[in-house]
């Protein structure tokens, strides 16, 4: 994820009141928190829906050289290396990396997304960006870094949450009692935002780190400029289901309805294009 674009001092709170909000992305600050909660092998959700679909999209076979984009501690570059794939993973958070090394094989850098320069050009045949691009900006220089390389032909997978659907603090479950409704509620969603996301909801002395949600078409556009072709989107609903009761079939038609997740793989398949307006990130 990305780091600090500059290091300042923070004065100190007042007694009792929240930590000032980060001016960094990296997680570095909720580093071990994070490692404890995804673990090797993933969460819930890496493990049942969300690594699955990364997979299945990126279509890397045995030999071939995949980068993971703020990888974390390094939990697709392992699903990975089991089938015999070489992987790369970079993150800011150099605990996380520690993190990544100490969990198994292959080749992790502290770096930031938004400048892959030091990555050899041309030398990938697929390239990752897993739950992580919601929480960098601008993202202009991830899919810049990536398509620089990324061998021609070679495939760029991002999974999110879905922004449509799951932009933090605006969107809400909500229950219909006349019409026996399980529904969405989505309050906010075109205008780009930045959000606090706090490690430990609830708890005063929480750190913070942030999401920066974005429409679908800012990603679409940040892609076009790169020189990337997105030939896949997926919308990947939760896999779990509500324990019995009265509201258990409408919560889970909802679940099935409203997706979780949202995944674009990209192509590089051109050189990057000026034709496009400016847009905001």
């Amino acid at each position: 994820m990305a780091k600090p674009d500059k290091k300042s001092p923070r004065p100190a709170p007042r007694p009792g009141a929240r930590p000032p909000l980060p001016s960094t992305t990296d997680w570095s600050d909720i580093s071990a928190w994070y490692d404890a909660l995804v673990g090797n092998e993933g969460s819930e959700y890496h493990r049942e829906v969300v690594l699955p679909g990364v997979v299945r999209l990126l279509k890397a076979t045995p030999g071939q050289r995949v980068l993971d984009v703020a990888c974390g501690q390094g939990v697709l570059c392992r699903w990975l290396m089991q089938q015999g794939i070489e992987t790369t993973g970079i993150d800011a958070a150099p605990d996380l990396i520690t993190a990544a090394r100490s969990h198994g094989a292959g080749e992790f850098l502290v770096g930031d997304a938004r400048d892959l320069s030091m990555l050899q050009r041309d030398a990938y045949d697929a390239a990752a960006c897993v739950l992580a691009i919601q929480n960098i900006h601008p993202i202009g220089g991830v899919f810049t870094g990536v398509a620089a390389a990324l061998k021609t032909g070679g495939r760029f997978v991002i999974a999110m949450m879905h922004p449509a659907f799951r932009g933090p603090k605006e969107t809400h479950w909500g229950w219909d009692d006349a019409e026996k409704v399980q529904y969405r509620r989505v309050d906010r969603y075109l205008l780009p935002r930045k959000i606090p996301i706090t490690a430990h909801p609830g708890k005063k002395a929480s750190a913070y780190t942030w999401s920066f949600h974005k429409p679908i078409e800012h990603y679409i556009k940040a892609a076009s400029r790169a020189g990337l072709l997105i030939d896949a989107l997926e919308e990947w609903p939760s896999h779990k289901t509500s324990q019995p009761g009265p509201r258990q079939a409408a919560e889970n038609q909802a679940r099935k309805e409203i997706p979780m997740f949202m995944a674009l793989r990209c192509v590089k398949a051109q050189p990057p294009s000026d034709e496009l307006d400016e847009f905001p990130e």
